[in-house]
């Protein structure tokens, strides 16, 4: 990939707009001054001290706010949230971002599901994220909700130029990604062929059918060995196209420092990532991916072009400590000439070319 074709790919980032149906996470940071910890008069234990509070969208949240960074035009968010206080923290910051949220539907039987992140600022001025507090939905979506949403994507699958689906929730039927609708996305994709569907499902991946998905390691060789522990290296590959073959659709496989690998059930190749020296926080790196997976492919790359593009925008994230972080067009361009290099050292068996690769 050159620099020319990388800049005309992410010159299309702002046509067709792009939905993304799932969890809703809101990501609260409470950071913790110790300098000013006290005892509770109360209980004798010790008493932190927020002195600062930080709400971002999280899960499927952290994808629309991934895409918007990346200059997607129009972003849709279709799920459901609790009608309370953290859904409406949720839905600001989504506004904020430019992404809609009028397909998001409250609920007063259900909460907004919210991951607390105690972060404690330390006296060199690093920080360090403590124990998580979660709240969750931890029983079934209620059969007219479940219809409600199901409606909602139909109705705007025809204007949409792709769909991202964010499956966060692991309990069963507990989350807005139901059996319903994936049976209704599997559908979709029969009767709109052309229609981008990426799927990205910590628990669920091999139960999805005709649409491509984003699958980490753990996540993949689960779906295919779920007795056993995830692979690497060439086994993770063989996992994915099992997988790949099993759903009916490419696999995009991340695989960490050593990059992704687009697989198809005949076929894999792998893609390089740029290095990344320093610390690194990977909360939120498989969002960005898929952002900049689909942002990309919406824009007419190739399957291995729109890996080059993902991996870029992940390594940008995974430097921005302490939080859930995005990747503008501009730091995506910085950071290609770094990957550049890396390309030209793989071997020439390794390396095609992604016009040749589809």
């Amino acid at each position: 990939m050159t620099r020319e074709r990388l800049d005309q790919i992410v010159s299309g980032f702002a046509g067709a707009p792009i939905a993304v149906i799932g969890d809703f996470f809101l990501d609260k940071y409470l950071e913790i001054d110790p300098a000013l910890s006290e005892t509770s008069l109360e209980t004798g234990l010790e008493a932190h001290q927020v002195v600062a509070v930080r709400c971002q969208p999280g899960a499927a949240g952290n994808v629309a706010v991934n895409l918007r960074a990346l200059g997607v035009g129009e972003v849709i968010c279709v799920g459901s949230i609790g009608d309370d206080g953290e859904g409406l923290e949720l839905t600001r910051a989504l506004r904020g971002m430019g992404a809609q949220t009028e397909r998001l539907i409250p609920r007063s039987d259900r909460h907004t599901p919210t991951y607390h992140k105690p972060i404690l600022r330390l006296p060199d001025g690093q920080v360090r994220e403590l124990e998580r507090l979660d709240t969750k939905n931890r029983i079934p979506v209620p059969p007219e909700l479940e219809s409600e949403i199901i409606a909602s994507i139909r109705a705007l699958t025809p204007e949409a130029g792709a769909i991202i689906v964010q499956d966060q929730v692991e309990e069963p039927e507990c989350g807005v990604v139901t059996a319903g609708v994936r049976e209704a996305l599997a559908e979709l994709a029969r009767a709109y062929p052309s229609l981008i569907v990426v799927v990205d499902s910590r628990a669920r991946v091999g139960m999805f059918r005709g649409l491509m998905a984003k699958s980490n390691q753990p996540e993949c060789c689960g779906a295919v060995h779920p007795r056993s522990a995830a692979h690497s290296g060439p086994q993770s590959l063989r996992c994915a196209a099992a997988l790949s073959a099993r759903i009916g659709a490419p696999v995009f496989l991340t695989m960490g420092s050593a990059g992704m690998a687009v697989v198809m059930q005949e076929r894999a190749q792998r893609v390089p990532t740029t290095r990344v020296e320093g610390e690194v926080d990977v909360v939120g790196a498989g969002d960005s991916a898929a952002a900049g997976i689909v942002a990309a492919l919406c824009s007419g790359a190739s399957l291995i072009e729109a890996a080059i593009i993902g991996n870029i925008v992940a390594s940008v994230t995974v430097q921005q400590l302490g939080t859930t972080g995005s990747a503008t067009q501009r730091q995506v361009g910085e950071r290609f000439r770094e990957f550049e290099q890396v390309w030209r050292e793989l071997p020439p068996a390794e390396r095609v070319e992604p016009s040749d690769a589809g």
